[in-house]
């Protein structure tokens, strides 16, 4: 088992497989699942291995108070779930799998996909995306160095 790594409760990542080479994200304890600011979110079928599969494609906001940089993504759908967040309110979501890389370290996450043009962060890692490999000092911001 690697080291664990010690973020602050806000840290730079990276989804290399979505384009994303650079996202502050809130590192949110409180939620179990992770998500990420996506916009004009729409699915379509995809030939993969002979097989037809869901895909979706949406575009994200990559950077906070930046409506002008949109990068386009897109990812094979995992699942699709209800989610409650913080203010009670239960919505459909779609859910990929994709790669994290945080500081020297990478792993898979699922994320789901959903409008935050009103929150402060553009990406909440939620407890499930940690797997035993992060440890959150609260009282802390950008404790990871960030390797681009």
């Amino acid at each position: 088992m690697k080291e664990k790594i010690i973020t602050g409760w806000r840290e730079y990542l990276s989804l290399p497989q979505l384009g994303i080479e650079k996202i502050k994200a809130k590192v949110d304890t409180g939620a179990r699942t992770s998500c990420i600011h996506a916009f004009k979110v729409e699915t379509f079928d995809k030939q993969q291995d002979g097989k037809n599969q869901q895909w979706v494609r949406f575009w994200v906001h990559p950077n906070q108070h930046d409506e002008q940089t949109e990068i386009v993504c897109e990812s094979k759908v995992i699942d699709e779930r209800l989610v409650r967040d913080s203010g009670g309110h239960e919505t459909m979501r779609w859910v990929i799998e994709t790669e994290l890389k945080i500081g020297k370290q990478s792993w898979p996450i699922e994320v789901t996909l959903t409008n935050r043009d009103n929150m402060a962060f553009r990406m909440l890692l939620g407890r499930t995306a940690m797997e035993n490999r992060i440890l959150v000092d609260p009282t802390e911001s950008f404790l990871v160095k960030f390797e681009e």
